[in-house]
């Protein structure tokens, strides 16, 4: 009778885990239950939706074909610009709009014409303009693409690591489900089951966290994406992943890509190109415009009929356009200054970012491809040497965070790898690595 209640402890326990694989079975494996609908997507069919959807590149393509209409704009002459004027009332005659011998009509037609090549600096200066609104839109898609990339593969082994939390939940809530059940029996001591339920809890609490970091990235996604509230699930070729290399190309044409792709780059130099294109315009406009003009007057002059030729300009004497010229050059220096700063950083940022991804993927290469196989083989083994009680619950409880803690840690270089990969593609502004 003393073995039978000696053995009885074991026997609940061998009937927890029983019922545990059975319901480990049964449960959904999805590492989040979700009440919305589930989108399933490879990175390719994410990346087509993006382009298609995304709001934010709609609204600079509408800014692309509004500064290419200015280039229109720049390259039509001035309207001619008529006037004609007749009398009101005639003070001899008592009579109002008088017409014939006893009216006055007179008329002009005048024209700008631009000195000093305006119209075609104007132009440039348009075109200019168009050409950066096309890489403002580059760099947006660049930016977008970088976040929409990232948060897939970040989504992807968070929910790797919350698949790791829900099997050790699962497991222990099993358990305490058992000892609750032998509850005032004497059978299971009770700080025993104090220890498991305080460990259960704090998963639970650690799980809700991820959760909630799993939401954030979500959200994240479904606005670069431009859908509505549904559960994203990313399909990642791991394989792919795997395969990838980062001495796969030279220093040189990583840095050689980034200074001719890089489109913050190419704001930049159009920014100095737009400021001396500036300058020359600025010049041009302190050299005043002619203004060519006819007129016919009937009797105002000092012979009835009177037509006259004539030209006007303005007397470049006070205004020379000084100030706009000082700080049209001083924009030059300023853009230029940028554009030198823009080239350093893209250089410093590439070669770090060569760096970062050796490290990581040395990181993830010295990573024993057996080692998460042999910590589950483990797992097997740990558990029926506890129910043979050749292990306290203590050290299997032990064993399994230690399980848990190895899978989150792989999870995380995985993701650090593939991110730093992402960050030189972005940094280099070539899909090199995909």
């Amino acid at each position: 009778m003393t073995n039978r209640l000696m053995l009885l402890p074991f026997l609940v326990l061998f009937a927890a885990l029983f019922r545990l694989t059975a319901s480990a079975q049964r449960l959904d494996t999805s590492p989040i239950s979700m009440s919305q609908d589930t989108l399933h997507l490879t990175l390719d069919s994410a990346e087509n939706m993006f382009l298609r959807q995304n709001l934010s590149l709609l609204a600079q393509r509408y800014n692309i074909d509004a500064q290419k209409a200015l280039i229109i704009q720049a390259r039509l002459y001035a309207n001619p610009n008529f006037t004609v004027e007749h009398g009101l009332y005639n003070t001899e005659t008592k009579k109002f709009f008088p017409v014939g011998s006893t009216g006055e009509t007179s008329a002009g037609l005048s024209q700008l014409i631009y000195l000093a090549g305006k119209r075609n600096k104007q132009i440039k200066i348009a075109k200019a303009n168009a050409r950066l609104s096309e890489y403002e839109f580059y760099d947006l898609l660049r930016t977008l693409k970088f976040t929409l990339r990232d948060d897939f593969y970040n989504i992807y082994y968070l929910q790797q690591s919350a698949k790791t939390y829900e099997e050790e939940i699962r497991s222990l809530q099993v358990v305490v489900n058992a000892f609750d059940e032998q509850k005032g029996k004497g059978y299971i001591s009770e700080k025993e089951a104090i220890r498991i339920k305080a460990q259960l809890y704090s998963l639970k609490s650690e799980y809700k966290d991820l959760l909630e970091q799993i939401e954030d990235q979500q959200s994240e996604m479904r606005l670069v994406l431009q859908v509505k509230p549904v559960y994203i699930d990313p399909l990642v070729n791991t394989e792919s992943v795997a395969s990838l290399s980062p001495i796969k190309y030279p220093l040189a044409t990583l840095l050689d890509s980034a200074y001719n792709r890089r489109s913050d780059l190419m704001i930049a130099r159009a920014n100095t190109d737009i400021s001396k294109l500036n300058y020359n315009y600025q010049k041009a406009l302190a050299v005043p415009d002619i203004t060519l003009n006819v007129a016919y007057d009937q009797q105002g002059s000092y012979i009835k009929n009177y037509n006259a030729a004539g030209l006007g300009i303005d007397l470049p004497v006070f205004n020379r356009n000084q100030g706009n010229i000082k700080s049209a050059k001083a924009m030059i220096d300023f853009n230029t200054a940028t554009q030198k700063s823009a080239e350093a950083t893209v250089e410093e940022q590439v070669f770090r970012g060569v760096q970062k991804t050796l490290a990581a993927d040395k990181l993830y290469q010295n990573i024993d491809a057996s080692f998460s196989k042999d910590f589950q083989r483990l797992m097997h083994e740990v558990l029926i040497n506890y129910q043979k009680r050749n292990i306290t619950m203590l050290d299997f409880l032990d064993f399994y965070d230690s399980y848990k803690q190895n899978t989150l840690q792989l999870n995380t270089i995985q993701y650090s790898r593939i991110k730093a990969f992402e960050e030189l593609n972005f940094v280099t502004g070539t899909n090199f690595f995909n």
